[in-house]
């Protein structure tokens, strides 16, 4: 035999649809909020890792630009060493020629 309750039970009322409407859309705006500041975090840690990558390409380029400075200077220098080679060229033509 099995005791007879000695209290009623609680009766739970359903929340009206509006309410749950209301706090769907709070989940929801709570949600995209979340995955909002997740791609902002993201975001920002690509810009730094751009900052990074922007930094090494001026350090390169300046780099490559003094390269090619002396490059241009030893290309400036050979041509003189040639046109010097070449008037000694034919400074020899000229004394070898017979008269």
């Amino acid at each position: 035999m099995t005791p007879a309750p000695t209290q009623a039970a609680d009766i739970l009322a359903f929340p009206d649809p509006g309410e749950r409407r209301l706090r769907l859309a709070l989940r929801q705006l709570d949600a995209a909020l979340t995955a909002q500041r997740e791609a902002v975090q993201s975001f920002r840690n690509e810009l730094g890792a751009l900052r990074l990558a922007l930094g090494g390409l001026e350090t390169s380029a300046i780099d490559l630009r003094g390269r090619l400075g002396e490059v241009a200077e030893d290309a400036l220098q050979a041509q003189e060493a040639a046109a010097e080679l070449m008037r000694t060229a034919e400074a020899m033509e000229q004394v070898a020629q017979p008269r």
